[in-house]
């Protein structure tokens, strides 16, 4: 993909997402006459879906034929993705079918029904529900719609990207180092970022972030292939929004030729980052949503050292019991 096709996209989200801000976070740097910090948080929680992945999710649902449409569509997800897709179809008048997980968050599985999603339930392995969206589109004639191995996706995921390296200008940071730091599920959101920073801003460092307990990303950029967890492991993390097992195809390839490296976080780093948000920033964010945030606060040494760093905070669908739990974890290790 590329920064053309992530400017359409950009078009065609117009009034369908929220251009989020970058909100500074933490104290003004040291002779800064006009108050700017060393950090600053992309709030993709604050979309009307609570997290980025109604911009891939509409571009693709939009960009289908009128046959396609009529046909409905159905998809595979953990919980945001479904939400950006039941969304999607809700706008634009098309049927949609969500295979999810027995144990997806209950507000996310709320949030695809408020919207007239039709939910299919299967067990918590991956290859489960990808097995399962592939039965449906076959009997039904249903459109498959992947969840991040997919150019229209990445495209629509890119346009946060290309929102970053316009707000860098507007708030005064033309040229020069700067760092972005994205989460990496199955690479949909990183690869359109990294598409996009790299075109507009090619002496940016782009840094992915993962959890300790879903690295499979790390490995596949370090041993030059796509490397898979297996699902029991990946399911360990808090992070439910980052379990894939593997990278697709196409955003590996998109992490090998525009990614800086990978970051990888602890589950109480992702906790902590959590109260920070909350505390800092006055944000909800879900343990997927705090990746990167716990990436600034936690490796600041494995960052460069100057020039402004934004981090992506994905998404905030998170059920009550389990924040309350998880503050409450990250409070424990130190808040």
């Amino acid at each position: 993909m590329s920064i053309d096709d992530i400017r359409a996209a950009a078009v065609a989200l117009v009034g369908i997402v929220v251009r989020t801000p970058l909100l500074p976070f933490g104290p003004p740097l040291a002779g800064d006459a006009r108050g700017r910090p060393r950090a600053y948080l992309k709030p993709e929680n604050l979309q009307s879906i609570g997290a980025f992945k109604l911009r891939g999710a509409y571009h693709t649902l939009a960009s289908l034929s009128a046959e396609e449409r009529a046909r409905g569509v159905v998809t595979h997800s953990s919980g945001n993705h479904a939400q950006g897709v039941a969304r999607a179809a809700r706008l634009l008048g098309i049927r949609a079918v969500i295979v999810m997980p027995d144990d997806a968050p209950s507000v996310k599985v709320a949030g695809v029904r408020a919207d007239g999603g039709e939910i299919d339930v299967v067990g918590r392995a991956g290859e489960d529900r990808i097995r399962r969206a592939d039965e449906l589109a076959a009997r039904d004639g249903l459109v498959l719609i992947p969840s991040y191995d997919d150019p229209r996706i990445i495209a629509g995921q890119g346009t946060a990207g290309l929102e970053i390296a316009e707000q860098l200008l507007e708030l005064g940071y033309a040229t020069g180092p700067a760092t972005v730091l994205v989460p990496i599920g199955g690479g949909g959101l990183s690869s359109g970022v990294a598409t996009a920073v790299r075109a507009l801003r090619p002496d940016a460092t782009i840094l992915g972030v993962e959890p300790e307990l879903a690295a499979d990303a790390r490995d596949s950029l370090r041993e030059g292939r796509v490397v898979r967890w297996d699902p029991a492991l990946t399911a360990r993390t808090s992070a439910d929004g980052m379990r894939a097992s593997s990278l697709g195809a196409l955003t590996f390839a998109h992490l090998r030729a525009r990614l800086d490296g990978v970051v990888t976080v602890s589950e109480a780093e992702i906790a902590r980052a959590m109260v920070r948000a909350a505390r800092g920033a006055r944000l909800v964010l879900e343990p997927s949503g705090a990746t990167a945030l716990a990436a600034w606060l936690f490796h600041a040494a494995e960052l460069p050292t100057d020039g402004p760093v934004v981090a992506l905070l994905s998404g905030g669908n998170v059920d009550p019991d389990a924040y309350a739990g998880l503050m409450a974890a990250g409070v424990a290790a130190g808040g």
